[in-house]
């Protein structure tokens, strides 16, 4: 450790990183725990106590079942749905196996999807009832799909429901089909697995996330069991969490810190997390009364929204300990902590790292004890984090900007089938971020921007290669061409540039075109404004230069 960290370093936690269970794969944690607390609960959904004992046992048939389809090492296997326990029992299953969990972002629409399955190779999918129809209508444009799983989140719920459920736990189940298998049935019908799968937990692949490094359509990062374990050890450690934690799970856990926070670190720490669909801010509230949630990951927005319903004041938020968060939409700032420490009668909030999903997150903590607002913290375990020069790649001393480039035993493997991607990120087990910042004398770390043309909207990473790939399937674009633009509650908005085809010029309105994109892109991803231009600046190999349009 570098005299600089060391100094940052708090002293109430240890400086060598130890694993609890040593270094496994978590879903053998996951199994630890269902003989070591088998009555314990692990997960509560709303209201519905799942212990230990059943989400193994259920990750375990549902293994069984998987096997008996020809589900074996190394296949990728993709979760399309929203939060809820089936994703969890189906994310533990498919490493069971040695199978690679392919997570895939419910607001995809027909085309994303479709792209997301051909780009891995996907072999099965398990996804929810409502998003099957989407699923349906691009079957016939996949060839490695083999296997589709469905469920309906009310299977998981229990009678006595304690916190408000959104339009999703409301859908009535609907028979099984015959070009789907239903989730709970098979679950029933089946028995344990007997034998995981060997895995070499610094090697094999437990993990494929889409993302684009930082440039172009998505690509798939490779992440090993050891990479998932490393990360979630360093955050529990830095943080403290313990088995007598319990904490909140609203974040999407098809995002990487939302599977940080609400697929590993409940399991490798086994402790309580209650689980959300998604993020209701009702629901969140009671769920703080109702079960006593001492330890909370948000984004600044969610802290906001509590901050701001109505009554507020009345309301019972005093078992909060500690709230990490990120900033997207607003800045975790001192105006916010003050302010939410207040209503919570002492809780510190503060960002909680910096990361991304080629690291699987988390590169950095916020000392508890030396919270700076507007830096990331320092770098976690076994962790260096250089700041070079973009031209040269030279180290640049402390204060000066440049890009940020980090190595850790969570640095991913590599792109899926694309080696020239990997090369360009991936350096000697450095990974290259795009991203530019600074160290401060006390080696804490500030995020300054991307020097890329990546755009960050409500938290996700929209790449202007991958909407204008999507927009040029309108049959009215010639060309297109999209850009970032300042948004208040978004951080950023995409705005799209498109030349019409001739034919079209005068037929479609820049509305009709965005309500198109709003019906066949993501939410977060679909353009806010669509402006219609004669021809679009490019270089003399035809390179658009977005620059320009900004």
């Amino acid at each position: 450790m570098s005299s600089v960290l060391k100094k940052s370093w708090p002293k109430f936690i240890p400086e060598t990183l130890e694993y609890r269970l040593g270094e496994r794969p978590l879903h053998e944690y996951l199994i630890q725990n269902a003989t070591d607390y088998p009555n314990e609960t692990g997960y509560v959904y709303y209201g519905n106590h799942i212990t230990w004992k059943q989400l193994c046992e259920s990750s375990l048939k549902f293994a069984n079942f998987l096997k008996s389809k020809q589900i074996v090492k190394g296949d990728r296997i993709a979760l399309y749905m929203q939060n809820c326990p089936q994703y969890l029992i189906g994310h533990y299953a498919i490493q069971m196996l040695g199978a690679v969990v392919v997570p895939l972002n419910p607001m995809y629409k027909e085309a994303e999807l479709e792209y997301s399955i051909n780009e891995v190779g996907i072999k099965a999918l398990i996804t929810s009832q409502e998003l099957f129809p989407i699923v349906e209508k691009m079957m016939d444009q996949v060839s490695t799909l083999q296997l589709i799983i469905t469920t309906n989140y009310r299977d998981f719920l229990s009678d006595q429901i304690t916190l408000p459920v959104p339009n999703e736990l409301k859908i009535p189940k609907e028979p099984s089909n015959s070009k789907s298998f239903d989730m709970l049935e098979v679950i029933k019908a089946h028995e344990p697995l007997d034998t995981t799968a060997k895995i070499d937990v610094w090697e094999d692949v437990s993990l494929m996330v889409f993302t684009s490094g930082t440039t172009g359509r998505p690509k798939a990062a490779m992440l090993t069991y050891g990479n998932a374990l490393f990360k979630t050890a360093a955050t529990v450690n830095t943080y403290q969490l313990n088995k007598t934690d319990r904490t909140l799970a609203t974040a999407p856990l098809c995002h990487i810190a939302g599977m940080v926070m609400g697929v590993n670190i409940p399991v490798y720490s086994a402790s309580t997390c209650i689980l959300l669909t998604r993020f209701d801010v009702e629901a969140a509230i009671k769920a703080i009364e109702i079960y006593k949630i001492n330890k909370l990951y948000t984004i600044a927005l969610m802290n906001a929204a509590i901050l701001n319903v109505p009554g507020i004041e009345q309301r019972d938020l005093t078992s909060l300990e500690l709230n990490f968060a990120t900033s997207f939409g607003m800045k975790v700032d001192e105006k916010l902590a003050n302010a939410w420490k207040q209503r919570t009668n002492g809780c510190p909030l503060f960002e909680a790292s910096y990361g991304l999903s080629e690291t699987h997150t988390c590169d950095t903590f916020m000392p508890m004890d030396k919270v700076k607002y507007g830096s990331c913290g320092i770098p976690t375990y076994e962790t260096e984090i250089r700041i070079v020069d973009t031209v040269t790649g030279e180290d640049l001393p402390t204060g000066k900007q440049g890009e940020i480039v980090i190595k850790n035993p969570g640095v991913f493997k590599g792109y899926f089938n694309n080696p020239e991607a990997t090369t360009k990120t991936l350096r000697n087990g450095w990974v290259f971020t795009g991203d530019i910042g600074k160290f401060d004398e006390d080696g804490f770390l500030y995020f300054l921007g991307r020097s890329k043309e990546m755009i960050k909207s409500s938290g996700y990473s929209v790449f202007p290669e991958d909407v204008e790939a999507l927009m040029s399937r309108h049959a009215a674009v010639l060309q297109v061409a999209v850009i970032g633009v300042p948004d208040e509650v978004r951080g950023e908005s995409v705005k799209a540039f498109v030349v019409l085809k001739p034919e079209y010029k005068g037929k479609i309105t820049e509305l009709e075109m965005m309500k198109w994109a709003k019906e066949n892109m993501a939410a977060y991803k679909y353009p806010r404004f669509i402006e219609f231009i004669d021809q679009l600046s490019a270089t003399s190999s035809g390179k658009v230069l977005r620059r320009l349009l900004k």
